[in-house]
């Protein structure tokens, strides 16, 4: 189960989200086993990560969003353009809330 995070949290996050570069990419052949695989040893190792997404369907990186965070128990931070930033607590959490 994600965890619930505060509007204060969300935005905290999303001011660390500025300065990071996307771990995984999101290609044509959209959201395959291997790229979840990517994604969730990402967050293991980031807490905190940004996925681009190419193409220019928004409903569909929506879609993909919302799948990624269910499968891989994220929670959607942002969603601007192509680029996703998605957050999960590691059990020895690195990012803390003050």
């Amino acid at each position: 189960m994600p965890q619930q995070l505060n509007s204060k949290q969300i935005s905290h996050l999303r001011a660390l989200s500025h300065g990071l570069s996307a771990v995984v990419m999101i290609g044509n052949n959209g959201l395959t086993e291997k790229v979840l695989h990517e994604i969730d040893v990402g967050l293991k190792a980031h807490e905190l990560i940004k996925i681009k997404v190419h193409g220019d369907d928004r409903a569909l990186r929506s879609k993909m969003l919302e799948e990624i965070c269910e499968k891989t128990s994220a929670v959607a931070i942002h969603h601007i353009g192509k680029q996703l930033v998605i957050y999960r607590q590691a059990d020895k959490p690195k990012i803390t809330f003050g």
